[in-house]
C-alpha cells in the first residue's frame, strides 16, 4: 500500500460529554481541528472525509453524521463524505474506505473520524443498543447484557477446545489496567483495584454472564479519533518521513457467532487468521516476530486472548501460557491499555489505533512508547469476530 498517516488526535476517553451536556457535535468539533495541527494541514486541503460509528441513531438519535461533521467544522462544507458501520470496526472500515479513495488517484488528502456517544443512557439501556450488532432475535435473547453473554459463549467454546485458565483472563485485564495508568488519555488510568480484584470473588470481580467478570469486560465510553491520510504525491510535498500503511486484511463472516466458531482445525476463527495473514502478505511481513507493536482489540479478555493467538503470537491453545509468561510486555501488545484499560467508544476503535501506532513508529507515543519500535499491528473485531480488519503501519517511508 502506498497511503500515509501525516497525523491524527484522540480526545479524552474518561470523559462524560453526555453528563457535560455536550454531544457528537462536539466531539467532532475538538478533535478534527487537533488532528489536521497534528497534521500540519489545513481543513480547506480535505479533499474526502469518512466517519466510522455504530449506533449514534440509538444512543442520540442522530443520524446524517457527514453533514453534522460539516455542522462542527464549517470549512469542511462541500467535501464528499461516507458514514461506515461494521460494529466495532466501523473506523477501521472507514479508513480502508479513505485508503481506497487514495490509492485509485480520486484524491489526495483525506479525513478520517471515528466517534461514539455511549453514556447518554444507563448500563442495561447501553448494553441493548449495542446488541444490535448481533443477530438480533437470534442469539443471546435471554440474555441481560448480550455482548458478555456471546462472549462468555466464546470463552467456553475455547475452554473446550483447548481449555482455558480463568486466572489468565485476571492476568490479562490486570496487565490492561496497569499500562492505562500511564496513558494520559485513557479512561481507566486513574482506576485503581484493590487485591483479589481480578480473581474469582464474586464481591470484588461479580460473574456478568457465563463465565465473564466484571474485570473481563470493556466499559462504556465517550470519544472520537481523527486521522489525515495521504498520497504519496501529497506526503512529498510535505517532505516525507510519515508512517505508512504498508498492508490491511479485511474479513466478513457469518453474523451469528454459532455459525462462525469452526467445528475442526487449527484455529477457531478461519476468517479471522485469514486477514492477519492478508496483512502479513501484502505488507511483505514474515508474521509476529517482525511486530514491535500491537494494538490488539480486547472488549472482552478472551476477546484478546483469541486474537493474539490468531495473529501468530502464541500457537492456538497457549495464548493463556504466552500471558502468564509476560508476553504481552514483550510483545508490545497494547501498550496504551487497550480497549479494557484505554476505554471503548465502538466507532472510534479502529481510528485510534491507528492514531496510536503510527505515533509508536514515529517515536511520537509519550509515555507509552515502546523503545525502537518501527513495525506495527492493529487488528479491530467488529460484532463476534463477525469483521475482521488488521492493518500494519511502518516507520520506513518506501
Amino acid at each position: 500500500m502506498t497511503v500515509f498517516v501525516l497525523g491524527g488526535a484522540q480526545t479524552d476517553f474518561a470523559r462524560n460529554y453526555a453528563k457535560e451536556g455536550r454531544g457528537i457535535l462536539e466531539l467532532f468539533a475538538e478533535v478534527v481541528p487537533a488532528a489536521l495541527v497534528d497534521a500540519g494541514v489545513a481543513a480547506e486541503d480535505v479533499e474526502v472525509a469518512h466517519v466510522g460509528n455504530l449506533a449514534a441513531e440509538l444512543f442520540t438519535g442522530q443520524a446524517q453524521l457527514g453533514g453534522l461533521l460539516v455542522a462542527a467544522v464549517p470549512e469542511l462544507d462541500g467535501v464528499p463524505s461516507t458514514r461506515h458501520e461494521a460494529a466495532c470496526a466501523s473506523g477501521s472500515t472507514a479508513v480502508l474506505a479513505a485508503c481506497a479513495d487514495l490509492e485509485a488517484g480520486r484524491y489526495d488528502l483525506a479525513l478520517v473520524v471515528g466517534v461514539e456517544l455511549m453514556r447518554t443512557v444507563d448500563g442495561q439501556r447501553a448494553a441493548e443498543h449495542l446488541g444490535s450488532a448481533a443477530w438480533a432475535g437470534h442469539e443471546a435473547v435471554a440474555a441481560k447484557f448480550p455482548w458478555p453473554a456471546l462472549f462468555a459463549d466464546v470463552a467456553s467454546a475455547y475452554d473446550e477446545r483447548y481449555g482455558l485458565d480463568p486466572e489468565h483472563l485476571g492476568q490479562f485485564a490486570e496487565h490492561a489496567f496497569a499500562r492505562a495508568t500511564v496513558n494520559p488519555l485513557a479512561q481507566a488510568r486513574d482506576w485503581r483495584f484493590p487485591a483479589g480484584a481480578f480473581g474469582p470473588d464474586d464481591e470484588l470481580n461479580p460473574l456478568i454472564e457465563g463465565r465473564l467478570r466484571k474485570q473481563d469486560c470493556g466499559r462504556i465510553t465517550d470519544g472520537a479519533a481523527a486521522v489525515v491520510l495521504a498520497s504519496p504525491a501529497f506526503a512529498e510535498r510535505l517532505g516525507g518521513g510519515f508512517p505508512r500503511i504498508a498492508g490491511f486484511g479485511h474479513r466478513t463472516a457469518h453474523i451469528g457467532l454459532a455459525e462462525k466458531i469452526a467445528a475442526d482445525g487449527e484455529y477457531l476463527f478461519p476468517h479471522l487468521r485469514g486477514a492477519v495473514v492478508d496483512a502479513y502478505e501484502r505488507a511483505g511481513v514474515a508474521g509476529p516476530d517482525a511486530l514491535d507493536v500491537v494494538e490488539l482489540h480486547d472488549c472482552f479478555t478472551i476477546t484478546g486472548l483469541v486474537a493474539l493467538e490468531h495473529l501468530g503470537a502464541a500457537p492456538p491453545g497457549d495464548g493463556g501460557e504466552f500471558i502468564a509468561d509476560g508476553g504481552l510486555d514483550t510483545a508490545g501488545i497494547n501498550p496504551g491499555g487497550g480497549l479494557i484499560g484505554l476505554g471503548h467508544p465502538v466507532g472510534a476503535t479502529g481510528v485510534r489505533m491507528l492514531h496510536d501506532v503510527a505515533r509508536q513508529v514515529s517515536g511520537t507515543a509519550g509515555a507509552t512508547q515502546v523503545e525502537g519500535a518501527r513495525t506495527a499491528l492493529t487488528l479491530n473485531v467488529g460484532g463476534s469476530f463477525t469483521t475482521v480488519v488488521t492493518m500494519i503501519v511502518t516507520g520506513e517511508t518506501a
